[in-house]
């Protein structure tokens, strides 16, 4: 679903879906590059809640972005 290139801020979007009740598990998405560098890693969820998380972990649209007509 969503991919990182630390394992830290995946298991931090974990625990964000967690708290929503949204169960989700992180894979390794191989080994780490180099030397100071995070590990690769993905948060999968159920197909059912997807577009639930999806919303949970994209980012806020600023207030100013939004012009009004």
């Amino acid at each position: 679903m969503r991919t990182t290139n630390t394992y830290l801020e995946a298991e931090l979007m974990q625990q964000m879906l967690a708290a929503h009740e949204i169960p989700a598990r992180v894979v390794a998405q191989g080994v780490q590059a180099h030397f100071g560098g995070g590990t690769p890693a993905a948060v999968q969820v159920d197909p059912r809640d997807w577009w639930t998380a999806l919303l949970l972990l994209s980012p806020i649209d600023d207030a100013e972005d939004v012009k009004p007509e």
